[in-house]
């Protein structure tokens, strides 16, 4: 990085800017809107996964050993864990469905880490629910930033990261340390104790077999929890973790970032987090276009089967196909919903694609595998930051070629309290769907955080 754009730390320079936009009127009011939306579509979902069986059982195992329970609670539990653990779990559920929000050009779901930070925090030391909604925000304009500075595609700087993982433990430790009050020094001290614990290779997602490759959000939320416990307690992190020698950047990232790099990072009035989505289908962001393009294709086959298929990918959708034999017959949930040519397969024979249709027991549905050993992949789009259009070229059992290039989805707000509400009879709560809703409608006014958990 060249010498000129800072004369200050710039670790530094992120938590004066940060903590400048924590202040009354700093967050505008559709940012906080926007933020209470996106919390209330991840504890939905967290809730939901406490019913993914059996991962969200090993999970809540694994937790509980050796503990002693602790002031922070956990989604569909009575446990009480340290805040740490219980940043963990809640990070986990909501992420183990793979419905959690993302941001499409920085390649990241922020939520799903911020949010279970946020909690532990503010149950921690007893922190007003509004301090909640602005931490949240801010975390995730950080992991947003961060993504967007890089807008990573197949190849390239990001491209083997997980940058959920590797940029929450940023988003984690400042989300925590806003919640906890802590001054400029001390969250610079919490950024430099994130990023000694920072990782996130994608091996899991590259590679099949893997149930942790659900989980990979939790490792940061909470590395960015302990960060903060490490920082309140007096332990002082490096201040040089973005901008020195052996730095986020050139270590994990290839080289310094440039100048207008940085400038994006410490822009004082834009929102990146803005452009963060909610999901309408619980797979992998990657998937979605071909999940919108089997249902158009679905409805031109007029009842005709599929005699073979072809489903064009760029260099980012193709790491969701190979290998392609075991992309077209997964062994794991996980895997299904990180698969292109499944995720087509399904959708075009399912006609559906939620928590009640896409489960463990279905992945051997003969109608599913039948259509995905049809598939073949052609690597012909451009690759560039975001996710064009899916595309897909069918012959039907009745001698057509259908050809469909499928736009992407917007969920409106009422989609949204739609699939709150699915999450919740998901996971056996239906008839508390209108009153949890309305409490993280209005979580500002909230006294506490003990809806969250009961």
């Amino acid at each position: 990085m060249e010498s000129n754009i800072t004369t200050q730390s710039l670790s530094r320079r992120v938590a004066c800017l940060l903590q400048q936009r924590d202040t009354e009127g700093g967050i505008p009011p559709e940012i906080r809107h926007k933020t209470r939306q996106h919390i209330a579509d991840a504890v939905a979902i967290g809730l939901a996964a406490t019913r993914s069986q059996p991962l969200a059982q090993q999970l809540l195992d694994a937790m509980t050993m050796g503990a002693g329970g602790g002031a922070c609670g956990v989604f569909g539990s009575a446990a009480r864990h340290a805040p740490s653990l219980a940043a963990f779990t809640n990070a986990a559920l909501i992420h183990t469905l793979d419905f959690d929000d993302i941001h499409d050009v920085a390649r990241l779901h922020p939520t799903a880490v911020t949010l279970p930070a946020a909690l532990a925090a503010a149950e921690l030391v007893g922190a007003p629910s509004a301090r909640v909604v602005d931490a949240v925000a801010l975390g995730n304009e950080l992991m947003c930033r961060l993504g967007v500075m890089y807008s990573p595609m197949g190849r390239g700087p990001g491209a083997d990261w997980f940058l959920t993982q590797l940029f929450g433990y940023f988003g984690a430790g400042m989300t925590a340390a806003l919640v906890m009050g802590l001054d400029e020094d001390q969250i610079v001290s919490t950024l430099g104790l994130a990023y000694m614990q920072a990782a996130g290779g994608k091996e899991a997602g590259f590679g099949v077999g893997a149930t942790g490759r659900s989980i990979y959000p939790a490792f940061a939320a909470m590395g960015g929890v302990t960060a903060a416990l490490l920082s309140k307690a007096g332990v002082v992190g490096p201040e040089s973790a973005l901008d020195g020698a052996a730095s986020l950047f050139s270590i994990y990232l290839e080289a310094q970032p440039s100048a207008a790099q940085v400038a994006l990072l410490l822009d004082t009035d834009g929102w990146q987090f803005q452009d963060t989505r909610i999901k309408p289908w619980p797979s992998c962001r990657l998937s979605h276009p071909y999940v919108s393009a089997a249902l158009a294709l679905r409805e031109h086959l007029q009842g005709a089967g599929v005699r073979s298929m072809v489903v064009s990918v760029n260099a980012s959708a193709a790491k969701l196909c190979a290998p392609l034999a075991d992309r077209r017959r997964p062994r794991t949930l996980q895997d299904a919903k990180y698969s292109v040519p499944y995720m087509t397969a399904f959708t075009l024979v399912r006609g559906t694609v939620d928590l009640n249709t896409l489960h463990l027991e279905g992945l051997s549905d003969p109608a599913v595998l039948a259509v995905a050993d049809s598939i073949e992949i052609a690597e012909n789009l451009p690759d560039k930051p975001g996710h064009p259009p899916a595309e897909i070229r069918a012959v039907t059992t009745d001698g057509r070629e259908i050809s469909v290039r499928a736009e992407d989805f917007d969920l409106s707000d009422e989609g949204l309290r739609a699939k709150f509400d699915a999450c919740l009879a998901y996971a056996g709560r239906p008839e508390q769907a209108d009153v949890l809703w309305g409490c993280l409608d209005t979580l500002e006014a909230q006294p506490s955080l003990d809806f969250l958990f009961s």
